[in-house]
């Protein structure tokens, strides 16, 4: 047999490998909550073109980026800023995925602005964190002083501050999504007073440069943006159609949220019409996002790493 009939052959075999075996587009990380819930769609329909790592906290994902292990990532609107301030600008944003996860939630009916809860007692987690910056933010737009208006009691986590609202039914708790919706579980009077995002939005319709309450965002690595630019601009087509999917068919990407262990598939389609899960890349992005981080630095500049980013960070 010649070698060119035997250089055929190869190539031939090497055609018909499963694509399975061939090197993923990229790899990509993600939180097991709402910024990993519009990946669903992708994880199902593009599994050989991607290899995904789930982590239950942020420090799991961290390492892995600034290793290179990870290509993509989404992560916490302001970590995207502390990482690009602390590797000198080694990664940049790619897209807002997840906007405002943040409810007021009572047993009663009686708040129904933010006005509303001035002079109660409000029990929330995430002290020090962007949860109290964006809360601040939203009682100072409403005209009332974190400080002495009302009474903010900072709990460790969630859970407490739903165990607090059970035994004291005057309480009003700020909680994220989709914990708010398993605490409605729990106590069948939980009602859902106020959505901090539509808060903001309302708060920003005058401004001459609107933000956004953000949850989440998709960094990369910046060598592998410079390096792999249909990569990228693949994975920006994929996401996209993911996350339409989520939007669309909440049942079906409930089901694909639990399979994937990335929260329980009953809970998770009651939460996600809350969720804001989105996909908003370009100028938009860099408004508002860009907006939002100004809003963090202005309480804590050590929230979005001591800096806000430049114009390199955005992609």
């Amino acid at each position: 047999m010649s070698r060119k009939v035997i250089s055929l052959i190869v190539i031939l075999c090497l055609a018909l490998l499963p694509a399975a075996l061939a090197e993923p587009i990229a790899n990509v990380g993600a939180l097991k909550g709402p910024t990993a819930m519009g990946m669903v769609g992708m994880m199902r329909d593009n599994a050989d073109s991607y290899s995904f790592t789930l982590a239950a906290a942020p420090d799991e994902v961290v390492p892995l980026l600034v290793k290179g292990e990870l290509d993509i990532a989404a992560v916490p609107a302001n970590l995207g800023a502390v990482l690009y301030n602390n590797t000198q600008g080694a990664v940049k944003a790619l897209a807002i995925n997840t906007l405002g996860v943040l409810y007021i939630v009572e047993r009663g009916d009686t708040v129904h602005t933010l006005e509303d809860l001035k002079g109660r007692t409000l029990v929330t987690a995430g002290k020090g964190s962007t949860p109290e910056y964006a809360l601040n933010a939203l009682l100072r737009g409403a005209g009332l002083d974190p400080e002495s208006d009302l009474t903010i009691e900072f709990k460790s986590e969630h859970a407490e501050c739903l165990a607090a609202m059970l035994n004291d039914e005057t309480l009003v708790a700020m909680l994220p999504q989709p914990f708010a919706t398993v605490a409605q579980t729990k106590a069948d009077d939980l009602r859902i007073a106020l959505d901090l995002t539509a808060e903001w939005d309302a708060q920003q319709a005058q401004s001459e440069n609107p933000s956004a309450m953000i949850t989440g965002i998709v960094v990369a690595r910046a060598d592998f943006v410079e390096s792999n630019p249909e990569a990228v601009a693949q994975f920006m087509a994929d996401y996209a159609a993911s996350v339409a999917f989520v939007q669309s068919d909440v049942p079906g990407a409930a089901q694909l949220i639990g399979e994937f262990d990335i929260f329980e598939a009953g809970p998770a389609e009651k939460a996600l019409p809350y969720c804001n899960i989105v996909f908003i890349d370009g100028e938009e992005m860099h408004g508002l996002l860009g907006g939002y981080l100004t809003e963090l630095f202005s309480q804590d500049p050590a929230s979005v790493g001591g800096a806000l980013p430049d114009e390199t960070f955005y992609y």
